[in-house]
């Protein structure tokens, strides 16, 4: 089994919280991970499961932890009894571990029941350092069952996976689409990954209103299925760009909405720099994430056409990284992301980009995608 790089994190949360949920998209490597270290395993979306948890409660609280309940939001009693169970012990950690994909149960169950008594932790599908060949990894996505271990399952899988999702699993979380507009709102999404979010463009071509398409939207993201990634903004005398960026968070469904074929050359294909920058942006934030860093994701452009296409605001520091498909960044280049860091006071310009060489020294940055992630480990 891959070790997965969250784990460590959650063992830490685990000896400082009585319970943890993880959260993620479906199929993401959660149970596996949370039974790797697990006393006691519940699938609560199973009816005879919930019965079993019922009669074996009194046990269940009194042993030794972790005790995992997978997809807790199926059984909403389950936040109220343990609430009940952990403050009759609140010096006893490491007690449960709560796993689900994020839905109005789940967040409400946690929010209203066991505020102070959990840390909530996302694992995402598989990313840089848990794999290793960059390029297969852009191509199929991170899901563990969709292709990046080796098996002959892309586009299939992924397709499957999708219509899963639209038909079954977001309208059990309360979206109010019919399955064949939601699937029609994924492939336009696709269609528009790394451009500014336009509603009303959505709306129209939907038939749905401007707030509508809002709330379907939240749904998604919610889902880990999309990344709203906001302007970053600042006290300049240029116009900036306002909306926000809308990326599909795993490449390898992207690539499935794109139609890309199996034997197809993913550098043949017109949005491959679209696709490029939502990956190495998704492939960043969610190296941070499973290592506990928290920092506030942006991205800036000005009407006049300078823009970097993350900015990361870490408190004493601000990374601004522009991404480009190349081998050989120009002297311009460097240059107007210098400029760019003047403007919204960046402490650390990075080019990340497929170099053969690093060079990760002093304050600018011209690094693979692979250094880039390694140094920040480091």
């Amino acid at each position: 089994m891959i070790e997965r790089s969250l784990s460590r994190l959650l063992q830490a949360r685990l000896s400082l919280f009585p319970a943890v949920a993880l959260i993620g998209p479906r199929q993401s490597g959660k149970t596996t991970l949370a039974r790797s270290i697990a006393t006691r395993y519940f699938n609560l979306e199973e009816p005879e499961e919930r019965t079993r948890l019922d009669a074996l409660w009194p046990e269940v609280v009194r042993g030794e932890g972790p005790v995992v309940f997978d997809e807790a939001q199926h059984w909403p009693e389950l936040f109220s009894r343990l609430r009940g169970a952990i403050d009759a012990d609140r010096k006893a950690n490491g007690r449960f571990i709560l796993l689900g994909s994020v839905s109005p149960a789940l967040v409400q169950g946690v929010s209203e029941s066991l505020a102070g008594r959990m840390a909530v932790l996302d694992l995402t599908p598989f990313h840089l350092g848990e794999v290793t060949e960059v390029d297969r990894l852009w191509r199929l996505g991170g899901f563990p069952d969709g292709g990046v271990l080796g098996q002959p399952v892309y586009p299939v899988w992924q397709e499957s996976y999708l219509r899963a999702m639209a038909e079954r699993d977001l309208p059990n979380w309360g979206l109010p689409a019919k399955p064949v507009l939601t699937q029609r709102l994924f492939r336009m999404l696709a269609a528009e990954q790394g451009s500014p979010l336009n509603l009303s463009k959505l709306g129209q071509s939907l038939g749905l209103s401007y707030h509508t398409v809002e709330s379907y939207l939240d749904h998604l993201e919610g889902a880990f299925l999309i990344r709203r990634l906001p302007p970053f903004e600042v006290n300049l005398r240029k116009r900036l760009v306002k909306s926000p960026r809308i990326y599909w968070r795993d490449s390898g469904l992207l690539h499935a909405l794109l139609r890309l074929k199996p034997d197809e050359d993913l550098f043949a294909q017109p949005w491959i720099g679209a696709s490029w920058e939502g990956f190495v942006i998704e492939q960043i934030l969610s190296a941070r994430r499973s290592r506990g860093e928290e920092s506030d994701a942006f991205f800036f452009r000005s009407h006049d056409g300078f823009e970097a296409d993350l900015v990361l605001d870490h408190g004493r520091e601000r990374e601004v990284i522009e991404i480009k498909l190349t081998s050989g960044p120009t002297p311009e280049d460097l240059s107007r992301l210098g400029q760019v860091a003047g403007m919204v006071k960046g402490t650390r310009p990075v080019m990340i980009c497929r170099v053969s060489e690093s060079i990760t020294q002093g304050d600018r940055w011209i690094t693979r995608l692979e250094d880039y992630l390694a140094a920040g480990a480091a």
